[in-house]
């Protein structure tokens, strides 16, 4: 795909390898240990890994096992050119989304360890705290404490009052871009020319699949 980050490579089968910012980071040191992230595409969303992210923080160490299935970092359509499926938080991303799935593990522990993470790969400092509080608020604020409430009030409730607008304005044009398509491809039906069923959500079709 021409014009995407430098830090990615294609290659063949669908796989892709994210370089640049995983090994400039372990040449540093940092919490980060093992081969840079290679993945295998499963659907227009999903993708699975090809070799374990290991993450080391403390005394603590967590392995996300080769086979795991990611989607990066889960952002509504709306809101995708702000902050993209992946980047220099990829790691993160991943690591967060096992985390969220480990039977038992505190929800707010792995946010915060995202967040954490995220420092650590160069993450911005707005940005990482806005990804947070979307990620707390993913989790409907589960195992929240009275002060990370009020932390997250902070962050929330300035960022919903700057995307609104944006994010209203691009799911307006997301709908009429929707119905666009399905305009042409009602023409292009009858014609038995080659045309795919539209979808309004990117990857819809491939989740329906899935359940």
């Amino acid at each position: 795909m021409m014009g995407q980050r430098a830090d990615v490579m294609y290659s063949c089968c669908n796989t892709i390898r994210f370089d640049k910012h995983a090994r400039q980071r372990n040449d540093k040191g940092m919490p980060f240990i093992g081969p840079n992230i290679v993945v295998e595409e499963i659907d227009a969303r999903r993708w699975r890994l090809i070799h374990p992210v290991v993450y080391k923080t403390g005394r603590h160490e967590f392995t996300v096992p080769t086979g795991f299935k990611t989607d990066f970092a889960s952002v509504p359509h709306a809101f995708i050119w702000l902050v993209p499926p992946y980047g220099k938080y990829t790691k993160a991303a991943i690591l967060h989304d096992y985390l969220s799935r480990l039977p038992g593990f505190n929800r707010s522990r792995a946010d915060a360890i995202f967040r954490r993470a995220m420092q650590e790969l160069g993450v911005s400092f707005l940005r990482r705290w806005i990804m947070w509080a979307a990620v707390r608020a993913g989790a409907r604020l589960r195992d929240v404490t009275i002060k990370e409430f009020f932390i997250w009030l902070l962050i929330a409730v300035p960022t919903v009052a700057f995307l609104a607008i944006p994010g209203a304005v691009v799911l307006l044009w997301l709908a009429a871009f929707w119905v666009l398509e399905y305009v042409i491809f009602g023409t292009l039906v009858p014609t038995r020319s080659i045309a795919n069923k539209p979808s309004f959500w990117l990857g819809a079709d491939a989740i329906k699949r899935r359940r």
